[in-house]
């Protein structure tokens, strides 16, 4: 199972989650910014239906496959 961390950092004069190199919108302060990431980090859990995603690869090629949509990671909120 795969596991994602949400880190709660001061970012654009503010305060926000990131994950991986990617940041949520910015808040006013840090309870803002995590309460938010434990939002998120909740609905990764919520299991979905399985379907079928497209996308491209890191060649640009593009793959088709099938989504579990059970196999939700998990979440962890540092920060």
């Amino acid at each position: 199972m795969v596991q994602i961390t949400y880190r709660i950092v001061e970012h654009d004069g503010g305060w926000a989650y990131q994950l991986g190199d990617t940041f949520s919108e910015t808040y006013p302060d840090h309870d803002s910014a995590r309460a938010a990431a434990v939002a998120a980090a909740r609905e990764q859990k919520v299991p979905d239906e399985n379907t079928l995603i497209e996308y491209a690869d890191a060649s640009g090629r593009w793959v088709t496959e099938r989504a579990d949509g059970h196999d939700r990671p998990q979440t962890e909120v540092e920060g």
